[in-house]
């Protein structure tokens, strides 16, 4: 019986992470959107790999429950890669929050239950979560700790408390580092382990919604400013997730690797540092 992977979101990073490592496995794969799940588990299928489409709402319990149900079908699940998720430019408010952060945290909650022993995980979250204000250790400790059902209901999430779709973002892209920290102790405990990576300006249909985007000239100028001074691909986020994922990382759990071409240093230290006070 082969190892099982489940992979949410069929997007360009989750394919990469999924060509990597998911090589002589069960790959299911999730996704609200079948056409395009259809269309990535084809392109996977067609390159030698084992892949079986799996309608998912990374914002249902009960979707996420019907996708574990499936994947122990074929065996236990001993890898997690988690790239489901919508942009600022893509949702409003209320979906951000129910998807990226809400969602995230119930799918690292149930398959934490079910994970093999010696199984890992990987979750992608965003830079774009280290470039708002420290919270108070208070506010980081209900973001981690806060029972799932009742997540949505803290203050700091509170529609009247979030500024715009972007301050959204960034809350579910904090709320998920935080939660990799507080379920890798759970994970642990099974003998698994569990990661963040934070990718920058990633180059994806994604990314590319955000350039034509109310906030595209930022973006630009962003990479383009950055050390790195490019945007990056969806491979350099693999490369990331191959040495969490392998043996190689057995020290590491509860993690999370920024992958951004030195954007988050340029934003605080360098050329992308706001001018006006109090910007993010």
């Amino acid at each position: 019986m082969k190892e099982v992977m489940i992979v949410t979101g069929a997007g360009q990073i989750s394919m990469a992470i999924a060509r990597r490592i998911g090589y002589g496995r069960k790959i299911v794969l999730g996704d609200k959107n079948m056409d395009n799940c259809n269309t990535i588990a084809k392109i996977m299928n067609d390159a030698g790999f084992d892949t079986e489409p799996f309608e998912m709402d990374l914002s249902s319990r009960e979707s996420i429950l019907a996708m574990i149900a499936k994947a122990q079908e074929f065996g236990e699940i001993k890898y997690l890669v988690n790239g489901a998720g919508v942009s600022p430019s893509q949702a409003s408010v209320e979906a951000i929050l129910k998807v990226d952060l809400y969602g995230t945290a119930v799918l690292l909650e149930e398959v934490g239950k079910v994970i093999a022993n010696g199984g890992c995980g990987v979750t992608i979250s965003s830079q774009s979560g280290w470039r708002m204000p420290q919270l108070t250790a208070k506010e980081d400790f209900q973001l981690a700790m806060t029972p799932t059902e009742e997540l949505l209901d803290l203050d700091i999430l509170k529609p009247e408390n979030i500024r715009d779709t972007l301050h959204a973002y960034q809350m579910a892209k904090r709320c998920n580092e935080k939660r990799v920290m507080a379920e890798c102790v759970k994970w642990g405990k099974r003998g698994a382990r569990l990661n963040d990576i934070a990718p920058g300006i990633i180059v994806t249909p994604l990314a590319i919604d955000e350039f034509n985007g109310p906030r595209g000239d930022f973006y630009k100028n962003m990479f383009a400013k950055c050390p790195a001074g490019r945007p990056g691909t969806a491979d350099e986020v693999a490369n990331v997730a191959e040495l969490l994922m392998s043996d190689r990382a057995a020290f590491i759990t509860g993690s999370t690797f920024l992958c951004d071409g030195g954007a988050t240093s340029g934003y605080f230290y360098g050329e992308l540092r706001p001018t006006e006070k109090g910007a993010i």
